[in-house]
C-alpha cells in the first residue's frame, strides 16, 4: 500500500453539470405525452425540472397527478428514454477542455448522480467518459442517495482522493448538501438546470457561471494547469 496521502479530486454531478441531457429526456417525455394523449409542456419547463430526475421530468406533464400516477408512468418513460439516451446528450460548453485538462494534469475526477447505473453506465460509455472517470457513483450504486454525503464519500474512496482536498461541482441544491456534509470544498454551477432555484441561496463555498470560470478556479486550487 503507498504512503502517499490521498489525493486531491474533483467529483461532479451528471446531469446538468457535465452533460446536456434535457434534450433526449424532453424527446422522451414527447413520446410518452403522445402515446397518452397528453400535452406535452414547453421545452423550458422540463429542463429546469432534469436535475430532479425522471419523476419531476414526468411531472412536468402531468403536474396535478398523484404519485401513483408518476410511478405508474415511470417504467415506460425509462424505457423510452434509454432505447436512445445519448442521441441529442452532449457535454456542455467547455467541459470537455476542462476535463482534458484535468487529465493532463494527472488530477482524479469522478462522478456521483441520483440517475440508475442501467442509463449512467450506457450514456458514460457512450459518450467516451466511463473509461477516464476515477468513480462513477449512481443512485443506486449505494442505499443512500444525494443530498446524503455518502454516495460523495464512496466516490472519494474509489477514486483515491482526499474529501478536505477536494471539490465537488452540482448544479442542483442536493449536490452542494452532499459535498458540504462530505467536507469536500462545494461550486454550484449555474449553467445548469437548477430546479427553478437561485444557486446563489445554496451557500457553496463558490459559485461558477460557465465551465470556462470552473476551469480558472481549478487552476486556483492548483488541480489543472
Amino acid at each position: 500500500m503507498s504512503d502517499l496521502p490521498p489525493r486531491a479530486g474533483v467529483l461532479f454531478d451528471l446531469d446538468g453539470t457535465l452533460l446536456d441531457s434535457a434534450p433526449d429526456l424532453a424527446a422522451a417525455l414527447q413520446q410518452l405525452c403522445t402515446e397518452q394523449g397528453r400535452a406535452m409542456p414547453a421545452y423550458a419547463i422540463v429542463r429546469e425540472v432534469v436535475s430532479h430526475g425522471a419523476s419531476a421530468v414526468i411531472r412536468s406533464a402531468w403536474p396535478d397527478a398523484g404519485a401513483e400516477t408518476i410511478a405508474a408512468l415511470l417504467p415506460r418513460f425509462l424505457a423510452i428514454y434509454g432505447k436512445d439516451l445519448a442521441a441529442r446528450t452532449r457535454p456542455f460548453a467547455g467541459i470537455e477542455s476542462l476535463l482534458e485538462a484535468l487529465d493532463r494534469a494527472g488530477t482524479p475526477w469522478g462522478i456521483v448522480t441520483n440517475k440508475i447505473s442501467a442509463l449512467t453506465l450506457p450514456l458514460l460509455g457512450r459518450l467516451g467518459l466511463a473509461p477516464r472517470a476515477a468513480a462513477i457513483v449512481a443512485g443506486d450504486t449505494l442505499a443512500l442517495k444525494k443530498p446524503d454525503p455518502a454516495p460523495v464519500l464512496h466516490a472519494c474512496t474509489l477514486a483515491g482522493i482526499a474529501p478536505r482536498r477536494s471539490l465537488f461541482i452540482g448544479d442542483d441544491r442536493r449536490d452542494v448538501e452532499a459535498g458540504r456534509a462530505a467536507g469536500l470544498f462545494t461550486v454550484a454551477a449555474a449553467w445548469g438546470y437548477l430546479g427553478g432555484e437561485d444557486p446563489a441561496a445554496w451557500a457553496a463555498d463558490a459559485l461558477v457561471a460557465t465551465p470556462q470560470e470552473l476551469l480558472v478556479l481549478l487552476r486556483r486550487h492548483a488541480l489543472c494547469a
